[in-house]
């Protein structure tokens, strides 16, 4: 029968026929055969199977074959014996491998043939040492998917005992060896299909046998810990995930975590290439594990880890958005990473480029299911721009494409922020340092934030950007000092002139920080400011002062510290005032001056005061900014020296310490004395406001008159009208009188009688409410005009009454000797009146709710001492002070006209946006609309540059040939430290790394020579780039 069944296949005979005649060869098998014929038909049939040349042959085979065994059995078990299995297994079959996927079914099938005869114990025995043996040469996937059909249907075959650990194991490994090189679809799912058989085998196993599934797990964290770079685990262990018993997160990842022969190498190559899981379409609760690990290394402050992986890695969780079987898994990844990431916007701002092109793309699809998503997303988006807000130019695209999709409530956006912050279980993290990704196309640097150090780093750009002050720093002649204008000097120089993306400015931070600012802790930008410029104010008093009892020595030549500039204040006090030619620089370039007249009401005898200043703090008038408050708990700040109260500033007649005066609240104007000491006192305001209790101050409560413009937004030039408008002194706030010797209703008045080169002005928006005992933060919109007229009255005279306050002039005869009883014996009061034009130079703005949060950032643009676009601002010189009066406290007229042309024309002019390490192009528009698009972020420090028709300034002249239209040749000495900088930063071949966060000037670059980013949607694994295609997918970005 096997000659006529062997002829018969291979005769060319019509398949039909073939196929009757076969049957009959089937329906004989019921006959009695002897031995030998049984063992041929058996042969020829194996044969047939393992070896035909085509389906028929090979259908045919296992059709004669199952009816001969199951009608001859005992010649089948005498064939199909442990030596012939053996054979099989380790030899093959004639030209057939072993390794190849027929003979695991022929075997299968055999098994099944003689499951009830007595040598399949035999057989069982022989496989659970073979299949082991097996598994350990790594079968490929095809090979080890029929593996597992034949284990699962015979578990009589699976190791035992200690075996069945080793078998899991080997298994684990085996599944981390995968690999699927096909892109097409059919192949892929079959991929797919013999992985999952693979995964179900363990999962049977772990159910029999539960002590083999912790040893698994370990092997699973082996081979994703590997930090071997010439072996990539598959991600096909992604399907074992969905078979561990969930509610073993909490051990396992205690274990791991608090494991101390786990490295944190091991670690961040594990939880990359777990995220890395979330390519696996068909796992389950990868999410939930990868979450948990995140929250686990967060719990035992693995900081380092999760800083590393989540930049690293976030980009790519981002773009798994895009697909939609492992779109919930990424979405919920993706939220811990950022929400948990909230000591640095870097990886927020690293997606940010990706955000408007998968909004738009899911948006056009129209799908209920994306736009659900959407809406999930955008919550998420809003929450992070609200943390870290203070980025215009990245988030204005962003709003733009989810205006339609609704926006959270401040108290669900804090819900949310709280709920995964590391920082929330540690003060101790270190601010995260920039990945610097090459030089900014504007051509400017940027400064690095060394740890909430942006109030400092928005200051030197906006001073750096103060053109006329620049060059005159840089055009000092220092070598061999060491003082705080060297640093600045130094500083400016590398901001001009490096090849580096961002400085860092360690060593001018340590000199230039007040003492009582608590380093990596947010501080209030216009306090440093003011302290900064008090500080090279008195320095360079100081080295006048010796220059001039020392001729022969040098300028500058012992560093001058803070508290070097106190010891010798004490001494220096009773020196001559400098003469006018010898102002400071900073007299020169911030330095003007105001008079305050107050006039008792009773007596009418007046006092009078000039003082200098650097900066103007200007108030809100009470009726435009109550209605629009932002409250923060005080309980809840940690830092009360942080900008409570802003400050006017002013200059210190002799060489001394700093001297802040103390700032007048919200609605309070005033210029203060000069105060002596550290840190000013805080001011606490009621229903009327008070100053501290030294007698020499002034008490003021003023009489306001409504908001400037009948309600609409406040400009500056509102603001600094009612900053000089006419204040009555009444009630808690009256005026000591000392011809009255009593408190008397007085009025007060301030006028500039000397303008500054550079205005300075500080909108004054925080402060602390006694009564409700809360910091507040003033969120109003102000108008900032480009160009601002102040009004200033000149004096001719008033000599003595510069430096002190004139009193005692007696109002009670009102006639003609009035005016004579006013002035100085001999002399004549001549006062002129005219508004002296500015131009806007810089902004900085806050972003936050309170002084003890939130972010500074600053626009700023080029201006030059003299512009001949602006001449037509310049009035008449002289104005009567009635007229001068009336355009105070109106803006209407032709200036109006004027200044509304020239902001016209400078729209178009070049700003920047400086934000720490990263500079920008920006429009006067964007400074413009910056409060109303983003309501947290509202201008504070204002720079105006006044514009002259001739350059006045002294020292060194900025108008000379050799640098009219660029910076000063810098000192050689300056010049060749820049210059060894550029050369090692430009040969350093790696300069694109991760900034450990800690150490000043410590660099850590992560290296995965296996791994490289991803860009938006490329460098996908194939196995994504072909599979998902079959699911609903609309890219049309």
């Amino acid at each position: 029968m096997d000659k006529i069944l062997e002829g018969l296949v291979s005769s060319s005979h019509p398949l039909p026929l073939k196929r009757v005649i076969v049957r009959k060869v089937v329906e004989s098998a019921e006959h009695w055969l002897d031995e030998a014929q049984c063992e041929a038909m058996f042969d020829l049939t194996t044969r047939l199977i393992l070896e035909g040349q085509d389906p028929f042959q090979r259908q045919v085979g296992h059709q004669v074959l199952e009816a001969y065994a199951r009608y001859h059995r005992p010649e089948f078990e005498s064939f199909f014996n442990k030596t012939f299995v053996l054979g099989l297994l380790q030899q093959g079959y004639h030209s057939l491998d072993r390794k190849d996927v027929a003979i695991l079914d022929y075997i299968h099938n055999g098994l099944k043939l003689i499951m009830s005869c007595p040598s399949v114990l035999d057989l069982f025995s022989l496989l659970q040492v073979e299949v082991l043996r097996m598994v350990c040469e790594r079968p490929e996937p095809q090979l080890c998917a029929r593996l597992s059909d034949l284990l699962s249907d015979f578990v009589q075959c699976i190791p035992k005992g200690k075996l069945s650990v080793t078998f899991c194991q080997q298994l684990v490994r085996t599944i981390g060896h995968f690999q699927c090189v096909s892109t097409q679809e059919k192949e892929l799912r079959e991929y797919v299909s013999q992985v999952t058989k693979v995964s179900n085998l363990l999962q049977n196993i772990w159910k029999a046998e539960p002590s083999t599934l912790l040893p698994s797990l370990q092997e699973v964290f082996a081979s994703i810990s590997s930090t071997d770079a010439s072996f990539e685990p598959s991600v096909a262990l992604a399907s074992l995930v969905q078979h561990i018993p969930l509610q073993m997160i909490t051990v396992l990842i205690r274990s791991l975590t608090t494991d101390p022969n786990v490295k944190d190498a091991s670690m961040t190559q594990a939880l990359c290439r777990m995220i890395d899981w979330l390519s696996w379409p068909l796992a389950q609760h990868v999410d939930t594990w990868v979450t948990a690990l995140l929250k686990g290394l967060a719990a035992v402050q693995k900081f380092t880890i999760l800083i590393d992986v989540t930049l690293l890695k976030i980009e790519l969780v981002f773009n798994r958005l895009w697909f939609p079987l492992v779109r919930p898994g990424a979405l919920a990844v993706l939220s811990h990473m950022l929400l948990s990431f909230q000591h640095s916007p870097e990886a927020f701002h690293l997606i940010v480029p990706h955000i408007v092109s998968l909004v738009h793309s899911f948006k056009s699809d129209g799908l209920p299911s994306s736009t659900a998503f959407l809406v999930q997303l955008t919550e998420l988006i809003h929450c992070m721009m609200y943390h870290y807000s203070g980025f215009p130019d990245l988030y204005e695209p962003i709003l733009e494409a989810i205006k339609d999709f609704p926006k959270p409530s401040e108290e669900k956006i804090k819900l949310i922020l709280n709920q995964s912050a590391w920082t929330s279980q540690s003060n101790s993290l270190a601010s995260c340092l920039s990945r610097l990704s090459g030089k900014s196309e504007t051509g400017k640097t940027g400064l690095i934030n060394l740890g909430n150090t942006c109030y400092m780093n928005s200051v030197i750009q906006a001073l750096f950007m103060a053109t006329d002050f620049r060059r005159q720093v840089l055009s000092l002649n220092l070598n061999g000092c060491n003082s705080l204008m060297k640093k600045l000097q130094h500083l400016f120089a590398f901001l001009a002139h490096t090849q580096r993306e961002a400085y860092a400015p360690r060593v001018f931070f340590e000199a230039s920080r007040p003492p009582w600012f608590t380093p990596r802790s947010q501080q209030d930008c216009s306090e440093y400011l003011r302290f900064l410029l008090d500080r090279l104010h008195e320095e360079e008093k100081i080295l006048q002062v010796q220059s001039s009892h020392k001729p022969s020595a040098s300028l500058g030549c012992s560093e001058t510290s803070f508290q070097g500039v106190a010891n010798k204040a004490a001494v220096l006090t009773e020196s001559p005032c400098p003469s006018e030619g010898e102002k400071t620089l900073i007299e020169r370039m911030f330095g003007g001056k105001l008079r305050t007249h107050i006039c008792c009401l009773n007596c009418r005898s007046t006092s009078q005061k000039v003082e200098a200043f650097t900066d103007l703090s200007l108030a809100f008038c009470p009726s435009s900014s109550a209605e629009n408050l932002s409250f923060q708990d005080p309980g809840s700040s940690p830092n009360t020296q942080d900008g409570d109260l802003m400050q006017a500033s002013v200059l210190s007649e002799e060489p001394g310490v700093y001297s802040p005066a103390p700032a007048a609240f919200v609605c309070d104007s005033a210029v203060s004395e000069t105060m002596s000491g550290s840190p000013p006192d805080e001011i606490c305001c009621t229903d009327n406001t008070s100053v501290p209790h030294e007698s020499s101050k002034i008490l003021v409560n003023k009489d306001v008159p409504q908001k400037p413009g009948g309600g609409g937004t406040p400009s500056v030039t509102d603001l600094l009208n009612y900053f000089l408008a006419p204040e009555i002194l009444t009630g808690d706030n009256q005026y000591y009188c000392e011809n009255c010797a009593s408190l008397q209703n007085a009025e007060k008045t301030m006028q500039i009688t000397e303008e500054p080169e550079y205005l300075i002005l500080t909108l004054l928006r925080f402060s602390y409410d006694q009564k409700y005992h809360v910091r507040r933060k003033i969120l109003d919109n102000v108008a900032l005009p480009l160009v601002l007229e102040l009004p200033v009255k000149r004096t001719t005279s008033f000599s003595s009454l510069s430096e002190s306050w004139s009193i005692d002039v007696d109002f009670t005869d009102i006639s003609e000797n009035l005016a004579k009883k006013l002035k100085s014996s001999g002399s004549e009061e001549a006062r002129c009146s005219r508004l002296v034009p500015y131009l806007l130079s810089s902004v900085v703005v806050h972003s936050g709710i309170s002084s003890e949060s939130g972010h500074y950032y600053s626009y700023a643009r080029n201006i030059t001492g003299t512009e001949s676009s602006y001449q037509m601002c310049h009035q008449s010189e002289t104005l009567t002070l009635a007229s001068s009066q009336s355009h105070l406290l109106g803006r209407s007229g032709p200036s109006a006209v004027i200044e509304q042309d020239l902001e016209n024309k400078e729209m178009s002019k070049e700003w920047f946006l400086f934000n720490d390490s990263r500079v920008t192009f920006t429009s006067f528009q964007s400074v413009q609309k910056i409060t109303s698009r983003f309501p947290k972020d509202t201008a504070y420090v204002l720079l105006y540059k006044k514009q002259n028709s001739t350059n006045s300034l002294s020292g060194n002249s900025s108008t000379s040939g050799l640098w009219v239209n660029g910076d000063p040749p810098l000192q050689k000495e300056l010049m060749d430290a820049i210059t060894k900088d550029n050369k090692l930063y430009l040969q350093d071949p790696v300069r694109e790394g991760l900034w450990k966060q800690g150490q000043p000037g410590t660099v850590k670059i992560l290296s995965y020579p296996h791994r490289s980013r991803v860009n938006c949607r490329q460098s996908f694994c194939p196995l994504l780039l072909a599979f998902f295609p079959l699911f609903p997918w609309r890219n049309k970005s």
